[in-house]
């Protein structure tokens, strides 16, 4: 009898995992198989490919001083743009769990941090030329400040408007987990802290900070993946001046170069897979997901 009743909870969890693999095979696994095979393969210049095996095209990635560059820059963007909207995320997050005593305004503060993103990636973007151009609102309130006498180049199409785009639009993502870990601290543990004599540096050193660890790097997951993996707001917020490690195997792909394309995208999935088996080994997500 427990046998058999071992052998329906099996099947039992088969049957609820079969959705998720019914899409992850088709859609996610496959794909990436068919990416990795193709960084093997030859090109014959036109679009085809020679199946014929070779290591020529990871050689190339290798040895080109250009990907380093380029993975210097995309890392440069990544740690700025993660750092920036981890300190306005934190603090966001802090006000609206331990500063603002109704729930329902706290949530709709929390919502309206999200009224952004009700418009499209490009709209956002465009918006800061507005404020960040020649003759934007920033300076032409400097000018008229007296604060400089001509407008500061470094505002617009620069590498400080690529960084200026992603925490704006990033931002979110590092509120969202840390909202969630910080609204599950039980408001006791701060009184009493306060009781004790704690300061409220104290308080976010050695509670909060501990305490929403998980929000932390689930929202560092959210940030630095979709940074390394973008090139459209490099492209668009620098003007063309800086580049991506994503932006350059587009570029491939825009010459029919799949193969070489191929071996700079598992390149880069490695790294960013690396990336996030780092960050999750630093916290318990089941532990996070059981509370």
């Amino acid at each position: 009898m427990k046998s058999r009743l071992k052998v329906r909870r099996g099947y039992a969890g088969w049957l609820l995992i079969l959705p998720l693999v019914l899409v992850l095979v088709p859609f996610f696994i496959v794909p990436i198989i068919g990416v990795v095979a193709a960084s093997f393969v030859q090109s014959d210049g036109f679009g085809g490919i020679i199946p014929s095996f070779t290591l020529d095209n990871y050689k190339s990635v290798f040895t080109s001083q250009l990907t380093y560059q380029l993975y210097w820059a995309t890392l440069k963007f990544t740690v700025f743009a993660w750092f920036f909207s981890l300190l306005i995320g934190f603090w966001i997050a802090y006000f609206l769990v331990f500063h603002v005593r109704n729930s329902l305004l706290a949530l709709g503060l929390f919502l309206l941090c999200t009224v952004p993103f009700w418009t499209s990636n490009i709209i956002r973007m465009i918006s800061w030329i507005p404020l960040l151009g020649k003759e934007g609102l920033i300076n032409s309130g400097l000018i008229g400040a007296h604060v400089i006498d001509q407008p500061l180049d470094i505002l617009l199409f620069s590498s400080l408007a690529v960084i200026i785009a992603y925490v704006h639009q990033l931002t979110i993502f590092m509120i969202v987990p840390i909202f969630n870990s910080m609204a599950r601290i039980d408001k006791r543990t701060i009184e009493a802290a306060r009781d004790a004599g704690a300061s409220r540096f104290e308080i976010v050193r050695f509670i909060v900070l501990p305490m929403c660890k998980t929000g932390i790097a689930l929202g560092s997951i959210f940030v630095i993946s979709i940074v390394m993996g973008d090139f459209f707001v490099v492209k668009v917020m620098s003007g063309g001046g800086s580049a991506s490690v994503v932006g350059a195997f587009y570029e491939d792909i825009g010459v029919l170069q799949y193969p070489s394309a191929a071996a700079s995208a598992t390149i880069l999935t490695i790294i960013v897979s690396l990336l996030v088996v780092a960050i999750l080994s630093t916290v318990d997500i089941r532990k996070e997901l059981t509370r």
